[in-house]
C-alpha cells in the first residue's frame, strides 16, 4: 500500500496539526457503508503485502470487495471512530500486480466474469489480460467458456468503465466528486463531457441523483456566470421540479420567484425574463385563475389536462348495460350472493348501475370490496367485458383473491413494451372493456391516471374505489381526492362499518384515528389483533422489535416471519429507520443465509426478502413489489428473486433497483395487506409524525398490528393532521375555473 505524501516528504517533523495531501491506493477488502445516492462509502482497504487493514471513507461511483481503490486525502482522527483516511478523490484503479488483476476481474467488475473465468484469463495471459480486452478482444474466445454473446458482454463493460473513469476525472478536476458516473455515461454516451460543457444544467434535469448544487458547482468551475440566463432558467426549472417531487403540481407565481429568489440570489429582473423564457420554450405552462398566475412543468400541465379530459370523456358517454330496472337488478343480487347490504351499500350498487363513472371512498371494514363482488353479480354487468386494475401487484392480487376474476396492475393492463418504453394501449388502440374498476385509486398520481383514462373506451363505464384518507401517491398530484373536491364525479362515501369487521381493534382504531382520538387497547386473556408495546429509548424498541418479530409473534400467533411479518416504519434512515433495522433483522432472521454477494454497500444473501424501488418494465417489477432471493450464482454474478411465485434474474449491477425489505418504510406499504405489522414510533420519527401516515399503516395490517414505542409519539401522530393540501389545479379544471 502507498501511503506517502504527494510531494515525496516523510509526514515524520511536520508541525503538530498539519498534514500534506497523500495518495493511498489498496485492494477492498469489506465495504462497511455505501449510499448510492450521495456515493458516501466506508471501505476498509489492504494491499497485497501485510499491511493492517485501514478505513477509508470518501465518495465513489460504486464499489465491491476485491477492487483495487485509489485515494487522495489525509488521515484523521475521529472521535468515534478512530484513525481513517479521508479521501478528497476516491476512485477504483485497475491494479498492476497478477494477484490484484485477478482480483480485480473476479470481484465482478466486468460484467459476465466471475472467479472462474478470471482464474482462466489470467492463466492465459498473465498481465497482459487489460491489454487484450482492449485491443484484441476477439482473443477472449479462446477461453473455455465464452461464446461471442459474453465477449460482447465483457468487452462492451471494459468500455463503459473506462468511459466513466473519465467522467470522473473530468468531474473531479471541476472540484465535484459524484456518485453518478456511471448514469451520466448511459444517458449521454461517448459525449458526455461534450455535453456537460455545453450545458451543466441538464445533468440536474437528466440524471437521478444530481441535483441543482451539483450542477451549478460545475457551471461556475467552467465559468458560467452567477447572473446568467442559463442559470436562471434552470433554476427556475429546478424549483418546480423540486416542488413536483413533494407532489405539487402547480405554484403560484410568486412563490416560484420568491424559491427562486432565494435559491439563486440573483436581481428579480433576470428571473422574471427567464420565466418569460421558460414560457416561451414551453418547458414551464403559466395559466390564469381569476387574477392569480399558476406555473406547471409542462408535462404535469399536459397531465392534468389530459385527466379533465378523459374523466369528461368517459362521464358524457353512454351506459354500456343500457336501460335496466336498478332496483330489482339490486334486490336479485342480494339474494343471488346471499348478502344483505346496508343502506349505503345499496346506494352505492344503483349509482354504479344509473352512472359511467363512480368513486367509491371509504375506511377499512366499509365493504368496498362487497360493492364490487354484488355489481359483478348483476346478470346485464356480468356478460359484459369487465376489467380489474390497481396501481400494485399485491393489491391487484387481493383484488382478484375477492372477486374471482382476474386483477392486473395498471402497467400490465397498459401492455407496457420495453422497445418503445411506451404502453401499447392508449386512445388509439383502447382496451377491450365495457367497465373498468380501479382499485386503491388513492395511490394513482396524475401522471399514470392521465396514461390510464385515454385506453378506456369511451361508451366503458368507470369505477374508482378507494380510500381518501390514506397517504396520497407517491408521485405527483392527488387525483383522487381532487375528482371528489371538484364535485363534478358522483361519489360514495362509505362509513358504515360491517358487523364481522366492527369486532376488529384493527378497524376501530384505524377509524378513530382518522377522527384524531385515542386508541383502544386489547384486554382479557385471549388473543387481540391489535398491541400497543410501550417502550421509552430507541435501544429498547429496537430490541424489543426484533424480539417480537423473531420469537413472540411465530410463537403465539403461529405466522411466519419471512412470509407474514412486515415491519413498517415512518422513516428511512436513523437508528429506527427501515436501512438500520434491515441490518437487525436479516442477522436474525437469515444470519446463516450462507455466502452473500455484496453490492452498493448492501449484503444479499439466499432467504433474503427484498423491495423493487424503481419500475423495471422490462422484468414487470414493479416499485414497492417485494420478493425472496431463491438462489445466488457467485461465478455469474446473478442471484434469482422470487416474486409472487415468478422468478426473476439480476445482475450484481442492477442491484441499486431493489433494498432488503425486512423493514420498509410506511409510504412504500401503500396499496399491500400482511398477515401481521409491526410499527416502531418514537419521537425520533418527528418530521414525520402525521395521522394519515399512521392510519395508512394500521390499515396495512390483516390479523394483528403491533406498535412499539413512546405512547408520547402516538398521541403526537394521532393529533397532527397539518399537511397542508398539494397544490394541484385539477379540481379547479374540472369545474371549468382554469384559463
Amino acid at each position: 500500500m502507498n501511503g506517502k505524501p504527494e510531494d515525496g516528504k516523510p509526514e515524520d517533523g511536520k508541525p503538530e496539526g498539519v498534514t500534506a495531501t497523500e495518495r493511498l491506493s489498496g485492494v477492498v477488502e469489506t465495504v462497511r457503508f455505501f449510499n448510492p445516492e450521495s456515493g458516501f462509502s466506508v471501505l476498509r482497504i489492504a494491499n497485497d503485502e501485510e499491511d493492517p487493514l485501514v478505513t477509508v471513507v470518501g465518495c465513489i461511483a460504486s464499489v465491491s470487495p476485491g477492487q483495487h481503490v485509489e485515494a487522495l486525502g489525509r488521515w484523521q482522527d475521529d472521535r468515534n471512530w478512530g484513525r481513517q483516511f479521508k479521501a478528497e478523490s476516491l476512485s477504483v484503479i485497475a491494479p498492476e500486480s497478477r494477484e490484484g488483476m485477478e482480483r480485480y476481474l473476479a470481484s465482478g467488475m466486468l460484467k459476465g466474469v466471475g472467479p472462474h473465468l478470471a482464474s482462466l484469463m489470467m492463466s492465459a495471459w498473465g498481465t497482459d489480460v487489460f491489454q487484450i480486452i482492449e485491443t484484441d478482444p476477439e482473443r477472449l474466445r479462446d477461453i473455455p467458456g465464452i461464446g461471442p454473446k459474453k465477449q460482447a458482454l465483457i468487452v462492451e463493460s471494459w468500455r463503459e468503465h473506462q468511459a466513466v473513469r473519465e467522467i470522473m476525472m473530468f468531474l473531479q478536476s471541476h472540484g465535484v466528486g459524484t456518485t453518478r458516473a456511471l448514469k451520466i455515461y448511459k444517458v449521454y454516451g461517448a459525449d458526455s463531457i461534450g455535453a456537460i460543457n455545453r450545458d451543466p444544467y441538464r445533468l440536474s434535469r437528466d440524471i437521478a441523483g444530481i441535483g441543482f448544487r451539483t450542477a451549478d458547482a460545475i457551471a461556475q468551475s467552467i465559468g458560467i456566470a452567477a447572473d446568467s440566463p442559463l442559470r436562471a432558467r434552470a433554476g427556475m426549472s429546478w424549483v418546480l421540479q423540486e416542488l413536483s417531487s413533494k407532489g405539487h403540481c402547480r405554484v403560484p407565481e410568486p412563490m416560484l420567484l420568491d424559491a427562486a429568489r432565494q435559491l439563486l440570489q440573483i436581481p428579480d429582473s433576470v428571473l422574471e425574463e427567464a420565466l418569460q423564457v421558460e414560457c416561451a420554450a414551453g418547458r414551464i405552462v403559466a395559466v390564469l385563475e381569476g387574477e392569480e398566475r399558476y406555473c406547471y412543468l409542462e408535462y404535469l400541465w399536459k397531465a392534468e389536462q389530459g385527466v379533465v379530459e378523459g374523466i369528461r370523456r368517459i362521464a358524457g358517454g353512454k351506459l354500456p348495460w343500457g336501460r335496466l330496472d336498478v332496483e330489482r337488478s339490486v334486490t336479485e343480487a342480494e339474494e343471488r350472493s346471499r348478502l344483505e347490504l346496508s343502506v349505503s351499500q345499496r346506494e352505492a350498487v344503483r349509482l354504479a348501475l344509473s352512472n359511467k363513472l363512480l368513486i367509491i371512498t371509504g375506511g377499512p371494514g366499509v365493504g368496498k370490496t362487497t360493492i364490487i363482488r354484488t355489481l359483478l353479480s348483476i346478470p346485464e354487468v356480468f356478460g359484459l367485458k369487465v376489467l380489474l386494475t390497481a396501481p400494485t401487484g399485491r393489491a391487484a392480487k387481493r383484488l382478484s383473491e375477492a372477486t374471482g376474476r382476474e386483477g392486473r396492475t395498471i402497467h400490465r393492463l397498459l401492455e407496457f413494451d420495453p422497445a418503445t418504453f411506451d404502453f401499447k394501449r392508449s386512445a388509439h388502440n383502447p382496451l377491450e372493456a365495457d367497465l373498468v374498476i380501479v382499485d386503491e385509486a388513492s395511490m394513482i398520481d396524475v401522471v399514470l391516471m392521465n396514461r390510464l383514462l385515454p385506453a378506456i373506451p369511451k361508451n366503458a363505464a368507470l369505477i374508482l374505489a378507494g380510500d381518501v384518507d390514506q397517504l396520497p401517491p407517491v408521485g405527483p398530484g392527488a387525483v383522487l381526492s381532487d375528482l371528489i373536491s371538484s364535485g363534478t364525479v358522483r361519489v360514495v362515501r362509505l362509513t358504515e362499518i360491517f358487523r364481522q369487521a366492527a369486532t376488529s381493534l384493527i378497524i376501530q382504531n384505524a377509524h378513530r384515528v382518522n377522527r384524531g382520538e385515542g386508541l383502544l387497547r386489547h384486554e382479557g386473556p385471549g388473543l387481540g389483533d391489535f398491541y400497543f408495546v410501550e417502550s421509552s429509548s430507541s435501544d429498547d424498541i429496537r430490541r424489543k422489535l426484533v424480539q417480537i418479530v423473531a420469537e413472540r409473534i411465530p410463537e403465539r400467533f403461529g405466522l411466519d416471519p419471512l412470509d407474514d411479518i412486515q415491519v413498517l416504519t415512518p422513516m428511512n434512515r436513523g437508528p429506527l429507520g427501515a436501512e438500520s433495522l434491515n441490518v437487525l433483522l436479516q442477522e436474525r432472521l437469515n444470519g446463516g443465509g450462507g455466502k452473500r454477494i455484496e453490492r452498493f454497500g448492501v449484503a444479499y444473501g439466499r432467504g433474503d426478502k427484498v423491495i423493487q424501488t424503481v419500475n423495471n418494465y422490462e422484468k414487470e417489477v414493479f416499485n414497492g413489489d417485494i420478493g425472496i432471493i431463491s438462489a445466488i450464482d457467485h461465478e455469474e454474478g446473478e442471484l434469482q428473486v422470487l416474486f409472487d411465485g415468478r422468478e426473476v434474474r439480476y445482475q450484481t449491477g442492477e442491484l441499486d433497483e431493489m433494498a432488503p425489505a425486512w423493514a420498509i418504510t410506511i409510504h412504500k406499504s401503500q396499496g399491500s395487506e400482511y398477515p401481521a405489522v409491526v410499527i416502531p414510533l418514537s419521537m425520533l420519527h418527528y418530521p414525520m409524525l402525521e395521522r394519515n401516515l399512521i392510519y395508512t399503516a394500521l390499515t396495512r395490517g390483516r390479523k394483528l398490528v403491533m406498535v412499539i414505542g413512546e405512547e408520547k409519539a402516538l398521541r403526537l401522530a394521532v393529533g397532527k393532521c397539518s399537511s397542508k393540501g398539494r397544490l394541484t389545479g385539477l379540481a379547479d379544471a374540472l369545474k371549468g375555473h382554469v384559463h
